[in-house]
């Protein structure tokens, strides 16, 4: 039997969950999406891209600034939905609103649950170093993402993903997995919740800009992690007299960093420069973006310098 979908989402990482839905049998009578926000340089307000597909498919839209408003939940309940999806929608539900679906509300979750619940967990598996995510369909509760799993898929994390990359991929994936689910549901199938392990579950809290900063005393390895994980949000940066610089691409490097201090160039090969790590190898720094300019390889960043000093990036400005 068609299920009738409530759909809560905000981002890109929502909208091919979106998309499935309104390629299914069942019907999506709404979207729950975040009040309009300044979005990019110009901060000009603008739809986020869960608001822009939804007006392309003409689906009502509700985007409360108080999700226990009455006007909200009157206009929520109107639609008389019987399950509502969650897929990034940026805010914790109270219980008055998961209580209105006869059927509760399910969320995809980017992570392999116990591991990383909260708002960043495709950030902080890059960040992590991790060689496995996933996504994860589970029961929306009060509890951050402690909800009973309903089905899970891994995804590889590949020695090149960035956020963005990965993100992109776990899009997809949770997006056939949750159709999956809901096709289940909307046969009669009995879909089997199993409650997480929470001595085992891991936190990944929000990430903010400054977390962006490099400590060129951690190892290679670590540092190819950092800028990879930060990329395309916040961006990795560090200081080069003073001077804000963000390293868009990098790689761990095995060349050895000899007697060189941490953040110091060792050499310039190719388009990249290597830089001196915590652990005595170098962090290869291919790409970068000065403030205000560009993103163009190190050695057009390096030419354009024309000062004598030897490069030594820092922790502060």
């Amino acid at each position: 039997m068609p299920l009738r979908i409530a759909f809560f989402g905000t981002p890109a990482f929502a909208v091919p969950t979106l998309d499935a839905l309104l390629a299914s049998d069942h019907e999506v009578v709404g979207v729950v999406t975040q009040p309009d926000r300044p979005r990019g340089r110009g901060q000009q307000v603008s739809d986020a891209p869960v608001k822009e597909r939804a007006l392309v498919a003409g689906v009502p839209i509700l985007q409360p600034t108080k999700l226990k408003a009455p006007e909200f939940l009157d206009a929520f309940s109107a639609w008389r939905a019987d399950i509502g999806v969650v897929a990034a929608y940026g805010r914790i539900l109270p219980q008055v609103l998961l209580d209105i679906p006869p059927r509760g509300l399910i969320n995809v979750h980017a992570s392999l649950l116990p591991a990383w619940r909260g708002a960043s967990p495709i950030q902080r598996a890059v960040l992590n170093g991790d060689a496995i995510s996933g996504v994860t369909i589970m029961r929306v509760v009060l509890a951050l993402d402690a909800g009973a799993m309903l089905a899970r898929i891994e995804v590889p994390i590949d020695p090149d993903d960035t956020t963005g990359t990965l993100e992109a991929r776990l899009s997809v994936a949770g997006a056939s997995l949750l159709r999956d689910v809901i096709d289940r549901m909307g046969r009669g199938e009995t879909v089997e919740e199993v409650p997480q392990d929470d001595a085992a579950a891991t936190l990944a809290p929000r990430l903010e800009k400054q977390e962006g900063l490099i400590d060129w005393s951690r190892p290679a390895r670590a540092l190819d992690c950092h800028v990879r994980g930060m990329q395309p949000w916040p961006g990795a940066f560090t200081f080069v007299d003073g001077q804000r610089l963000v390293i868009r691409t990098a790689k761990a490097d095995e060349a050895g960093a000899g007697d060189a201090e941490p953040g110091a160039l060792v050499r310039v090969e190719g388009d990249a420069a290597l830089l001196a790590c915590g652990d005595g190898h170098c962090l290869r720094v291919s790409r970068v973006q000065p403030d205000g300019k560009r993103v163009m390889t190190t050695r057009e960043w390096l030419q354009g310098r024309r000062v004598a000093t030897p490069l030594r990036a820092s922790q502060t400005p």
